[in-house]
């Protein structure tokens, strides 16, 4: 059941949990969270970049929406940082964008945001923005502090814009660190005191579970994740190519032929996929949830 971000969010902030969103790409992705979903019974958020198909990946999700019913998902354009994919993004059947100006000065940040709620609103799609910026891991040390949320600059960021979530500068980055991630919970705490929409926090993968549960008791709503799912991914892959010894070969056989067969292997890396997400699941309280 597609549904929009907000409604999902909503009732994670009203129930002290937080809600996975995966990074997906392809069909196998998709599958694998829809599989996840019901398997656990959680709600989940599919994020997909337009660069990755995302008119593609919509039709995809409509389909496995059609096959699993009872599944409560979102589908957020994550990271739109331009006019025209965002709409195209909503014309595909997406249920909620998120439009990134968040390198921009905060007034040109505003009018952007403004502009494309104002159109999503419309048609009903929900809209997050960021303030604040989250980096590079691979930049951690040098950029962490630099990109903080003003708490008094993101109250009145969202009477400006009037965005559904907000993500928010915490702590966190996108990709691997190179040092040691930290939370400032302190900031999380006004931010989540002062702010009543939904807050996300984007950068999940490499931060470790303790401070992801940590960020939801404090006030995340919606953790974004991309590059653990996609280590899991690739590491199911390799073991199905590979064997578990590296240097091994896997050989599939039958009466015609032998091969290493690409198929099991795309199979075996979006099984490893789902079985990390449905970790993140659990961990975030959303399993059991409809």
């Amino acid at each position: 059941m597609l549904v929009t971000m907000k409604e999902l969010l909503v009732e994670a902030k009203k129930g002290g949990y937080g809600v996975p969103a995966p990074n997906c790409f392809n069909r196998e992705s998709i599958e694998a969270c829809f599989k996840a979903a019901k398997k656990l019974r959680s709600p989940v958020i599919l994020d997909v970049s337009f660069v990755h198909g995302a008119e593609e990946c919509a039709e995809i999700a409509r389909y496995y929406e059609r096959k699993y019913p009872e599944v409560p998902f979102a589908l957020n354009q994550d990271h739109g940082r331009d006019f025209e994919s965002a709409v195209a993004c909503i014309r595909a059947g997406f249920s909620s964008i998120m439009v990134d100006r968040s390198l921009l000065p905060y007034e040109e940040n505003v009018a952007q945001v403004k502009e494309l709620v104002k159109i999503a609103h419309a048609v009903g799609v929900t809209v997050e923005a960021e303030l604040g910026h989250v980096g590079m891991g691979a930049e951690y040390e040098q950029t962490r502090d630099s990109g903080l949320t003003d708490p008094d600059q993101a109250v009145q960021f969202v009477k400006d814009t009037g965005i559904d979530c907000l993500a928010v500068a915490v702590g966190t980055s996108h990709g691997m660190y190179k040092g040691t991630p930290h939370i400032d919970l302190d900031l999380l705490d006004t931010l989540a005191e002062r702010i009543e929409i939904p807050l996300v926090l984007h950068g999940g993968s490499g931060t470790g579970d303790e401070n992801l549960s940590k960020a939801i008791e404090h006030g995340i709503q919606k953790v974004n994740l991309w590059t653990d799912l996609s280590m899991a991914g690739m590491h199911g892959t390799n073991v199905a190519m590979n064997g578990e010894n590296e240097g091994a070969v896997t050989v599939v056989t039958n009466d015609e032929f032998q091969c290493q067969n690409w198929q099991v292997a795309i199979h075996k890396g979006a099984e490893t996929y789902q079985a990390k997400l449905e970790h993140y699941m659990k961990l975030f309280g959303s399993a059991n949830r409809w």
